[in-house]
């Protein structure tokens, strides 16, 4: 499959999960009422923010190490703190935001210092000695 081939249909799939996740109707963002309390998929939630950030970045014509980092195809997938459990919805409010954020706020989110994430990304508190 040619590198075409094979975004595009990376492209296809994230919009399909992304209609699957936006799809299901919530009361909203505050507290996932009648939301079943499942466990976030950080492997699922990862690539659909990488891709995410991706998208803006060409969209944004951002040109940070950061960009070209995450729109690479061997980009390593973060991992989250030891004992930070967040559930499915908090991925989604965490999504929800990104995709409502326009160019200049999202600029604070892809820079290379001082990078940024919106407080609906911050599920996992800091671990304090």
């Amino acid at each position: 499959m040619s590198g075409l081939r094979r975004h595009a249909a990376f492209r296809f799939g994230f919009v399909l999960v992304l209609a699957a996740v936006c799809a299901a109707p919530t009361p909203g963002d505050v507290g996932g009422c009648g939301q079943h309390p499942d466990m976030l998929d950080t492997d699922t939630f990862f690539e659909l923010k990488r891709a995410r950030d991706c998208e803006k970045c060409a969209e944004c014509h951002f040109t940070t190490d950061f960009c070209t980092a995450v729109c690479a195809p061997d980009y390593p997938l973060p991992t989250l703190p030891e004992g930070c459990v967040p559930l499915v919805h908090d991925g989604e409010v965490c999504l929800d935001a990104l995709e409502a954020t326009g160019c200049g706020q999202y600029e604070k989110y892809t820079r290379d210092q001082a990078r940024l994430a919106p407080s609906e990304c911050q599920f996992c508190p800091e671990v304090t000695p």
